[in-house]
């Protein structure tokens, strides 16, 4: 197995998650609203969804979207339509915050969310397609594809945790009083905010 290029690689993918994207910002809004538990049960979500799509890639799945400029598309398209329904979720949560009732989130949904998102998310797929051949043999072996997939993997989910952390102190203080309404909204509009962001995205 031929790994001389991961310190490149390693460096490339630190750099890349270093950029906004659809998990950064729905991230710092979830651990900054609901806290930090259910930030780190999303980023959970988030690692095993980015591993899923590593070993898919391992698999074929960048070849066939290289082949298929149409299984992009719907796979964006289908991200969009997520970010809008998780936007439509958090909305009607602070009504229900309004209303007295208890809005927020298990953990397990959370851990649903982030690996639903990240299933769906193009970036993490274009990252596969575009980025990760180019530090592979000529004819890489599933070792290959699969060690690069993993450092990849456990880079974005330190990221992740450490923005989940970051966030998470501001959510003592958003939850007190009315704040807590609208701090929902806000991430609901901020959501709606990353869906179209995606939806301009080639």
């Amino acid at each position: 197995m031929d790994l001389t290029q991961l310190p490149a690689f390693a460096l490339t993918a630190l750099l890349i998650e270093l950029t906004p994207g659809p998990n950064m910002a729905w991230l710092a809004l979830l651990a900054a609203t609901e806290g930090r538990r259910l930030g780190y049960a999303a980023v959970a979500g988030v690692c095993l969804g980015l591993a899923l799509i590593g070993l898919l890639a391992a698999l074929g799945l960048a070849a066939l979207l290289q082949a298929q400029p149409l299984a992009y598309q719907a796979l964006r398209w289908a991200g969009v339509a997520y970010l809008l329904w998780i936007a439509w979720d958090t909305w009607r949560g602070s009504e229900a915050e309004e209303g007295g009732a208890e809005p927020g989130a298990s953990a397990f949904a959370q851990f649903r969310r982030g690996l639903i998102t990240n299933l769906l998310n193009p970036k993490a797929a274009v990252f596969y397609v575009t980025v990760l051949p180019g530090f592979l043999p000529a004819t890489p072996g599933f070792a290959e594809v699969s060690a690069l997939s993993f450092t990849f993997v456990v880079i974005a989910t330190l990221i992740h945790a450490g923005i989940v952390t970051a966030a998470g102190t501001a959510a003592v203080w958003l939850a007190q009083g009315s704040r807590v309404r609208l701090t929902r909204r806000i991430m609901a509009v901020a959501l709606v905010a990353v869906a179209l962001w995606l939806f301009t995205r080639t």
